[in-house]
């Protein structure tokens, strides 16, 4: 260390300035988060009020339902039946992962304790005049209590979604016999209710994770130094790390489920038996039905939990970089505030929806959801740059503090403005990633009907097409990645990475109650074809269906590029936090032969992994189809529906292995960067980290989008094109659907998590890392 640093003072903070802004900040937080809770609770209020019952003397209704069903029920008894398996079968597949996430809260959240508590390098200044100059036992033990609030309230906001889902389903199916308006709001809002209960949820928990935590670590003792703010959001960040970890064992477990159930009925039912997906005689039908929900609203609502608590600790720790944006805790507070604002242009924007422009007529479905998308994304522009006028300062700089290495960027000085460019294009991008994908994914559009058109010369050709669709369709939003990352660092550095990654993901609100939206009609279909209603009914929850397919492939592709985002912003945080600590520049520099060697390392995880999630897939499908094979062969009537299938056995056996599998995929993510940074050094650790973020991103890509575009060409052909259904090509289609349900639903997705989880564990352990590098006399010494 120099001498000029070694005899630095640090510039003391004035944390009581700008009371005002300071004020206004807090407000509009908290004030966001209850209302966003409380316009959540409304629409659940709306969705309770739907009436049940099946009038069949209602002039209104679409078709006219007879007294009575198959097996002696009457329709309304089967709804009610259906419904009741389809909740049992959720909160039976939830309290049986929640119960292991639990667990692994507490055994983790113990080896987070004592890891971080015996690094002993927590900075120069202390907590409180009773613990020793270093200690870092205090710092470690609020990090643990971040990890467990983080963990504790993305198993919260999941439960939330997959019980509102669950509730939503058969009131859709109701509200289809009573016409498109009814059905798709009642759709709508159960997805709002997730939406926005999730985003409020995680915004308020960590808003008051912060504003007690500052009470400790904000005092008299430590408020006179440029560390303060640096160590308060590195505990902070801890949860970010918990509801990465549920997230991971959300989007796994629950995919796993998922296709397990999915294959199993479509390869017996569909392809063997001849008989449609929602058949009632297909014992995996119920199974089919709980798994929607568990991927697509557990899986994908911890999904972008975690993207949103990692991207707003990696913004708040590169923050706490700049003597000038700790000048304000207002300032400090921005990312929080990006968010609060992204949950109220969203509540406006919902109304677009049920209210303003409602659907009245199948065509209008689509067109809906996609303006919601648009509408927020246009609204959110002149409020983000608003808010960035307001809170930021004109001009602000990065490592101020000489005993700092200054955090990497192409601008000397940084701007209000910059940081609005920043926030604009991460919003822009995201809207543009998903449009993109679902140009790739919808059959409206040229590149799926070429691969349904493949069909015709049989199952192979469709998946050759298929495959390189889903390469192709990479690289546009690679590109928009590109153009964002390099503006975003050219004007702001890594703080104007994670600001990008914040203003992509300000909008999901509105994004997780599209994505919710799909899983509440496809469950919706599936009710009313074991409930045996009419075509009409079919027709309406088949075309919400449709739409609400395209819209999750938008989610998906939303969702992997906002996490790209993240894992970059993290790897800032996590590079810029190891140079305080140790004073050395962790960057990555291939010529180094540690770094370059974890650099393809890092590559090779995300395939590692697809590998194991996909192999997973395989067993548990493997385990369904024999079930389903032995209740057709065993069970008297079942064909002639006079027999009830098993339900409950497939439930059980798609639980069970996906609990059981999804066991080492999560292992190899959570401790990879561990073994590395303790074993080989913070050089390699970044190696491995930029390694598994550029391979990941490709991967999921191109996995969801093939899977995508597979499903949609089948159902495509099940429209009544190329043959329709029961056609050659159909079966073909099929076999390409099965194949790409894991792609899409599993191993694409979840990837997601990978690049995340990584980073945020690399950033979260990194005192510990620096604390505990090879020895200078071992063979990478120099590298450590």
């Amino acid at each position: 260390m120099s001498e000029s640093c070694t005899s630095a003072v640090i510039p003391a903070v004035d944390i009581s300035s700008n009371a005002g802004a300071e004020a206004a900040a807090i407000v509009l937080i908290a004030g966001s988060c209850v209302l966003g809770l409380a316009f959540a609770f409304w629409q659940y209020m709306l969705i309770k009020k739907i009436d049940l019952t099946l009038d069949v003397a209602a002039e209104e209704q679409l078709v006219q339902h007879d007294d009575a069903g198959a097996q002696g029920e009457s329709r309304q008894e089967k709804l009610q039946t259906i419904s009741a398996a389809i909740q049992a079968g959720a909160k039976s597949f939830l309290n049986a992962e929640y119960k292991i996430c639990a667990a692994f809260l507490v055994v983790f959240g113990v080896l987070v304790l004592v890891l971080l508590g015996t690094a002993d390098n927590c900075g120069n200044v202390p907590i409180s005049g009773d613990i020793p100059e270093g200690s870092c036992w205090t710092d470690a033990g609020f990090t643990l209590l971040a990890f467990v609030i983080g963990g504790a309230t993305s198993m919260l906001c999941g439960y939330i979604g997959m019980m509102i889902a669950v509730y939503t389903n058969v009131r859709t199916t109701v509200e289809a016999t009573r016409g498109w308006t009814k059905a798709f709001n009642a759709a709508f809002r159960g997805g709002a209710v997730m939406g926005f209960a999730l985003s409020s949820l995680a915004l308020l928990v960590l808003f008051i994770v912060i504003m007690l935590f500052q009470i400790k670590f904000v005092d008299a003792d430590r408020k006179d130094s440029e560390f303060v703010y640096f160590i308060l959001f590195e505990v902070v960040a801890g949860y970010g790390l918990g509801g990465s970890c549920i997230a991971l064992f959300g989007r796994v477990g629950g995919g796993i489920y998922t296709k397990a159930a999915d294959v199993g009925a479509d390869l017996v039912g569909k392809v063997e038996k001849d008989i449609p997906e929602d058949d009632p005689r297909n014992p995996a039908t119920i199974a089919d039905n709980v798994g929607d929900n568990v991927g697509d609203i557990a899986g994908m609502g911890a999904d972008l939990f975690g993207s949103f608590a990692e991207s707003t600790s990696a913004a708040l720790v590169l923050s706490a970089n700049s003597i000038e944006l700790q000048r304000s805790f207002a300032t400090m507070l921005f990312p929080l505030t990006v968010s609060a604002m992204g949950i109220l242009c969203c509540i406006l924007t919902s109304f677009l929806a049920t209210n303003i422009s409602p659907v009245k007529a199948g065509k209008d479905v689509e067109k809906v959801l996609k303006v919601q998308l648009i509408a927020s994304t246009v609204l959110l522009t002149p409020v983000l740059l608003l808010i960035s006028w307001l809170f930021i300062p004109n001009k602000f700089t990065f490592g101020s503090n000489p005993c700092q290495n200054d955090l990497p960027s192409t601008a000397d000085v940084s701007t209000w403005w910059g940081v609005f460019i920043c926030l604009a294009s991460g919003l822009w991008a995201g809207l543009f990633t998903g449009l993109i994908t679902e140009y790739y994914t919808s059959h409206s559009y040229a590149p799926v009907r070429e691969v349904a058109k493949s069909s015709e010369t049989g199952a192979a050709t469709l998946i050759i097409y298929g495959l390189a669709l889903g390469y192709k369709s990479a690289i546009i939003p690679v590109f928009l990645l590109g153009i964002t990352v390099f503006a975003s660092f050219y004007l702001v550095g890594l703080y104007g990475v994670a600001m990008a990654a914040l203003g992509m993901l300000s909008s999901f609100s509105i994004g997780l109650t599209i994505d919710a939206y799909g899983p509440i009609t496809d469950n919706a279909g599936g009710i009313a074809e074991m409930s045996e209603l009419g075509e009409d009914v079919r027709n309406i929850t088949d075309t919400l269906d449709a739409a609400g397919n395209t819209t999750a492939a938008i989610g998906k592709g939303f969702a992997i590029g906002s996490a790209a985002l993240v894992s970059l912003a993290l790897f800032g945080a996590y590079t810029t936090r190891v140079s305080n600590v140790v004073g050395v520049d962790p960057t990555v520099n291939i010529l180094q032969p540690i770094v370059f060697a974890f650099l393809l390392i890092g590559a090779m995880i995300p395939y590692w992994f697809s590998a194991m999630t996909m192999k997973s897939v395989g067993i548990a499908a493997q385990a369904m189809v024999k079930e389903v094979r032995d209740q057709f062969a065993t069970i008297e009537g079942i064909m002639e529906g006079t027999g009830r299938p098993n339900y409950e056995r497939c439930v059980e056996i798609s639980t069970k292995a996906s609990l059981r599998e999804m066991i080492a995929p999560s292992v190899l993510i959570i401790f990879s960067p561990i073994l590395t940074g303790y074993l080989f050094g913070i050089h390699a650790l970044s190696g491995l980290l930029a390694g598994s973020l550029v391979s990941s991103v490709q991967l999921a890509l191109s996995a969801s989008n093939t899977g995508g575009a597979w499903d949609n060409a089948k159902k495509y052909i099940e429209s009544g094109e190329l043959g329709g259904k029961g056609s050659e090509c159909h079966k073909a289609a099929v076999v390409g659907d099965t194949v790409g349900d894991p792609l899409k639903d599993t191993s694409g997705p979840a990837l997601n998590i990978v690049m995340k989880l990584m980073a945020i564990i690399s950033l979260v352990f990194a005192n510990s890392f620096a604390n505990f590098a090879a020895p200078k006399g071992s063979r990478w010494a120099g590298y450590a």
